[in-house]
């Protein structure tokens, strides 16, 4: 009886490589992947860290908006016109000047006659001392637009408060226009 030959021991196919080549290029796809994927979250990361300094900016913008508002109603200033600015209560502005807020070489704290320092904002590790001007337009406002018969005139006044500036901290700017009688 004559046995058949098997390929038992026969020599094996070269090999291409191919396999190789493939978990080479899904290795490399993996890399490309997971590095968009830290860059999408380092981005989101600086957006929420910019959202949170926006927002703690605006507090401390409105915290000095609303003590300069208490200020006015308490002592209602009445500087004259064009008069340099004491303790954050200015004259009524030139209209052919550039705005006071505008202008960069208008004092800032600690510089007496310019941006008064309010009293300072707080949020964990971070605080903020924001900043208020507030320009007398005037008393010859209607205190009841309405009514044109009325008689009584109001003061009115331009309340612009910011938070801090300097460093790499966001800057929010507010104004009111706030009338007593």
């Amino acid at each position: 009886m004559r046995s058949r030959s098997s390929n038992r021991f026969s020599r094996p196919s070269a090999q291409r490589g191919v396999a190789l080549v493939i978990a080479l290029v899904l290795l490399v796809l993996m890399t490309l992947l997971g590095l968009t994927s830290m860059r999408g979250v380092a981005l989101e990361e600086r957006m929420t860290g910019n959202t949170y300094d926006r927002s703690l900016s605006f507090q401390a913008a409105e915290s000095a908006l609303r003590e300069a508002e208490a200020l006015v109603e308490a002592n209602r200033p009445t500087p004259a016109a064009l008069a340099a600015c004491v303790n954050g209560i200015c004259g009524s502005p030139n209209p052919a000047d550039l705005e006071r807020w505008l202008d960069p070489a208008f004092p800032s704290p600690p510089n007496p006659g310019g941006w008064q320092a309010a009293t300072q904002v707080s949020n964990g590790p971070i605080s903020l001392t924001p900043q208020y001007i507030v320009e007398y337009l005037g008393d010859t406002f209607p205190c009841q637009p309405g009514n044109p018969a009325s008689t009584n005139d109001c003061k009115r006044y331009r309340i612009t408060a910011r938070s801090a500036p300097g460093g790499d901290r966001s800057v929010v700017m507010l104004q009111s226009v706030f009338a007593t009688d």
